[in-house]
Formats: C-alpha cells, sequence, structure tokens
C-alpha cells in the first residue's frame, strides 16, 4: 500500500511538471503576434467604436464607455 501511495505522488508530480512544458510563445510564432493587425486598439476609431457597440449591446449592460444601452442595442 505504501508503494502505490508513493507511485501515485510521483504520477501526480510528473503531471505537475509536464503541465509547465508550454510556458511561453515559440520562436516561429513571433512572427504572427508581432503584426499590427495583432496590437490590442490598433484599429481605427470606428472599428473600436463599433465593436464596442456590438459588445455592451450583447452584454445587455452599460458603463466603461461612456454610454448607456439595453440588450436590443438601441441607444
Amino acid at each position: 500500500m505504501k508503494r502505490l501511495l508513493s507511485l501515485a505522488a510521483v504520477i501526480a508530480a510528473l503531471g505537475t511538471l509536464a503541465g509547465c512544458q508550454n510556458l511561453g510563445v515559440q520562436p516561429w510564432e513571433r512572427d504572427l503576434l508581432a503584426k499590427p493587425v495583432m496590437t490590442p486598439g490598433a484599429a481605427d476609431g470606428l472599428d473600436d467604436a463599433l465593436d464596442d457597440h456590438i459588445y455592451f449591446s450583447k452584454e445587455a449592460s452599460s458603463g466603461g464607455r461612456g454610454f448607456g444601452g439595453g440588450g436590443c442595442g438601441c441607444n
């Protein structure tokens, strides 16, 4: 029983360490993330305003951007 418990502890420790093997962006993925399109807020102001309108209309809430509204999308 003691041996089974220690084996389970070793397997749990190895499983925990295996979960940390990919902690970042790989070098071959960095070219995609460095494009200007991937920058938050890189779009023009109209696109940002439309995205905010859609987000807050779907969330059925208001606030944070200075306009009120409900879930229907009609401010």
